[in-house]
């Protein structure tokens, strides 16, 4: 199982000792979306929605998701984060609505498994405030967008392997 670092010599699952690691600023940045009907998105933008303020509240879950991480994801360190931003945007064309959300550390470990979470319970947060007029809401393409800092360095999505 070499490569895999959440696994021992013997094939057990076990958390990454990182206390050797050094400490360095970290950046994640992931997004995804929500599908709808065109009128849930319409209530969504509006503010019209029957539980409130939609992206606002899905907004602060996002946050929350991103600080219980390590609650959530097993092997996952908990890490202080030093920023969590989440931001929403809204595409007519394609009912949908976009989230993405970065996550910054200065740490051992990076964040990309914070900035996922985040966006997917941010994402979860739009269902769960929507479901009584949508049900058949998707949320897809979920996904880490880039990582910045630690021994690897930096990884953009796209970008040439191996690039910094």
């Amino acid at each position: 199982m070499s490569g895999l670092t959440h696994f021992d010599a013997q094939g057990r699952a076990h958390m990454v000792d990182v206390g050797g690691k050094a400490q360095t600023h970290r950046v994640a940045v992931a997004s995804g979306r929500i599908r709808m009907q065109p009128a849930t998105l319409e209530a969504i933008a509006a503010g019209t929605a029957a539980k409130g303020d939609v992206l606002g509240v899905a907004r602060i879950a996002a946050i929350q998701g991103a600080k219980r991480t390590s609650e959530l994801v097993p092997l996952c360190h908990p890490i202080p984060l030093t920023r969590v931003a989440v931001e929403f945007s809204v595409d007519e064309a394609d009912a949908a609505v976009a989230c993405t959300a970065t996550a910054e550390t200065v740490g051992p470990t990076g964040v990309e498994m914070e900035a996922l979470c985040a966006v997917q319970v941010g994402l979860l947060t739009i269902y769960d405030m929507c479901k009584a007029i949508d049900r058949g809401m998707t949320i897809d393409g979920v996904r880490l967008d880039e990582k910045h800092g630690g021994k690897s360095g930096s990884w953009v999505r796209g970008a040439a392997q191996g690039a910094s």
